[in-house]
């Protein structure tokens, strides 16, 4: 190898071996800059959890920032022991709210039994046995998270409340949670609760009842303004007569023209409203609950109610309502209601001037009847009610004041018969005149003219037992519904407010029921033997012998019709309509011999004896008389022809 060849390698080595170091120091010194990138990215990443975890803290030490917990953890609360309900007593009545949705949940009204057989041991009234009534509230957390107040338990300062002028208030308060120091640790945010606030009185139905926000809008949603209020409840037979019962419980309400309506009695019925109402009740037969707005209405509400699926059961109906309101401010926004527990009372009820008391069914779609009831029938009653009488008693003095006050129209009644009765020897020699169908029209022409010379009219007698007809209806609405009545005894009626049973058969009876009713029994008595005197009394010889015998034979089947319409019945009403045809018939015989028919008759011959002075309307009517009758006897001698 020779000396360039030597020198030719130990070049080339030492560029390689240059190269080589270069490249590593150049590999060093990238090595080397992403270790630096890589420690600050670490250091970064660092400060931003130091950063991140100073931010947390800072959020749990600060109640303006919104949780970040679960609903179900917001308004946790392990501060309630146990599921026992807080318990309000008035004067009145003895309330249970629910610590679970801090609502109302049952009422025992004092000195108020539910019905029991007679002999039995007397049970005190409980509405919405069992806690079936309750009230939520939809509320919308600060991530549009929907959540019920159903499902949330309040607190109260204490379990009970004994009611009387200095403690007379329940505050239930939902407070929100949130983060304490571990993930698993949670502190109540005791400067922000929702609250029922209950304020009663001792000796009154109705209370009131706020629903109020106070430093709510770090946990709800602030554009959210309106808020629903679900109640529902299952209202309980207390009552004898379950179907009845059944059939007369509904909702009411008043909308914003104070027009009270409710939904159908007696089927499934449902109605929504997008104007505004002032209040809502689920009422019975005899009790009702009414949420009643005080200053703001209920802006919309969706109401329904439904027959249980069930027919073996106690429950009436199952009732619901969607009520609608505003609340704009979260942080210290009140809505303010009151509730109403207690009888449909018609005298109670209209004291709050609300119109509550229309509830009570007085014959509301027909202004003459509720006009009769609220204006004769009550006031009467209640005035006989101030002296302690049995209500047997009060009845009985309400009939004969009845009757006292309409003698004039009886007395005319009768006396339009009487003439009738007066004329039948010349009604006789009008249908010996003409005793054939074809004369059937101068028949009626002739004894027309008998009647306006005698100076009778015979639908005198007709129109005053018309006016009695809405005082009769009035009465039919009047005494079902009279609370005064109910459980009220009277002879052989335990409750006067429903039917008097003297033989429960164990069964149904079709179109009768599984009962025996004495006073229906009665009533229908008294109302056959009424019928039979008076068709007596009336003149037989008008008109048609089988027309006559159709009319009898009907006049008869309408007695027969009330043993089965009646029989489930107040046993106050068929004992008052069992007393208005007793003194019916006694008046009928005071008339009878106060009146002497034979002078009747003796001034009706000598009425015919004076020239009648006829109206243009009887010339017309006497005029198109004669005109059918000539077309009559045209057609005649045509088939005869």
């Amino acid at each position: 190898m020779d000396k360039n060849t030597i020198i030719g390698l130990l070049l080339i080595m030492g560029l390689l071996m240059g190269f080589s170091f270069y490249q590593t120091s150049k590999n060093q010194k990238l090595r080397d800059a992403q270790i630096q990138q890589m420690a600050e990215e670490a250091a970064k990443h660092e400060e931003d959890s130091i950063n991140l975890s100073l931010k947390q803290e800072a959020a749990k030490n600060d109640t303006n920032q919104v949780q970040t917990l679960t609903p179900a953890e917001m308004f946790s609360n392990a501060q309630v022991s146990n599921d026992n309900d807080y318990i309000v007593e008035t004067k009145k009545a003895i309330y249970a709210f629910s610590k679970k949705g801090g609502c109302l949940s049952s009422v025992r009204l004092k000195d108020v039994y539910r019905y029991t057989p007679k002999d039995s041991a007397k049970i005190q009234l409980e509405l919405f046995e069992g806690g079936t009534n309750a009230m939520s509230l939809n509320l919308q957390l600060a991530d549009q998270t929907e959540i019920s107040t159903k499902d949330c338990y309040f607190l109260a300062d204490a379990d009970t409340l004994i009611v009387d002028e200095k403690n007379n208030t329940l505050s239930l308060r939902l407070y929100p949670n949130r983060r304490g120091d571990s993930a698993q640790c949670q502190t109540q945010d005791a400067k922000s609760y929702i609250e029922y606030l209950y304020t009663f009185k001792p000796d009154d139905y109705r209370f009131s009842y706020k629903v109020r926000f106070v430093n709510m809008s770090s946990y709800l949603y602030p554009n959210k303004h309106t808020y629903t209020m679900t109640w529902t409840a299952q209202p309980r037979t207390v009552e004898k007569n379950y179907e009845y019962e059944k059939n007369i419980t509904s909702i009411y309400y008043m909308d914003n023209v104070d027009e009270v309506g409710n939904l159908d009695e007696r089927k499934d019925d449902k109605k929504d409203f997008n104007s505004s109402l002032k209040w809502v009740s689920f009422k019975q037969q005899f009790f009702t609950t009414c949420l009643i707005v005080e200053d703001k209405p209920f802006t919309s509400a969706s109401l329904s109610v439904q027959s249980p699926e069930k027919e073996e059961t106690s429950v009436l109906k199952n009732c619901v309502a969607d009520l609608d309101f505003e609340l704009a401010d979260l942080d210290k926004g009140s809505f303010d209601m009151s509730m109403y527990v207690g009888p449909n009372q018609y005298r109670l009820l209209k004291s709050y001037d609300l119109n509550l008391e229309r509830q009570v069914p007085l014959g509301w779609g027909f202004f003459l009847l509720h006009w009769i009831n609220r204006f004769v029938i009550i006031p009467v009653f209640n005035w006989l009610e101030a002296y302690g009488l049995n209500y047997g008693l009060i009845i009985l003095l309400l009939t004969i004041a009845l009757k006292v006050v309409l003698l004039p129209v009886g007395y005319k009644t009768y006396m339009s018969s009487a003439k009738m009765r007066a004329l039948k020897p010349e009604l006789e020699v009008i249908n010996a005149r003409y005793p054939k169908d074809e004369d059937m029209m101068k028949k009626q022409q002739a004894t027309m003219n008998l009647y306006r010379s005698a100076g009778v009219k015979p639908a005198g007698g007709c129109l005053p037992m018309l006016l009695q007809m809405p005082i009769l209806i009035a009465m039919y609405r009047f005494f079902p519904a009279a609370y005064e009545l109910r459980q009220k005894s009277f002879l052989w009626a335990e409750d006067l407010s429903t039917y008097d049973s003297i033989w429960d058969f164990g069964h149904k009876v079709p179109l009768y029921g599984d009962h025996m009713s004495l006073f229906t029994i009665l009533m229908t008595i008294a109302t056959l033997f009424y019928t039979w005197l008076n068709n007596k009394l009336m003149n037989p010889t008008q008109g048609n012998k089988d027309q006559q015998r159709m009319m009898n034979m009907m006049m008869y089947m309408m007695p027969i019709m009330f043993l089965f319409m009646f029989n489930n019945f107040s046993s106050a009403l068929t004992y008052y309509y069992l007393l208005f045809n007793i003194f019916t018939f006694v008046q009928m015989f005071i008339f009878r011999y106060a009146v002497n028919e034979d002078k009747l008759h003796a001034q009706l011959q000598a009425n015919m004896k004076k020239p009648v002075k006829k109206s243009k309307f009887q010339l017309k009517m006497e005029e198109m008389q004669k005109q059918q009758a000539q077309m009559m006897k045209q057609q005649q001698n045509q088939k005869r022809k």
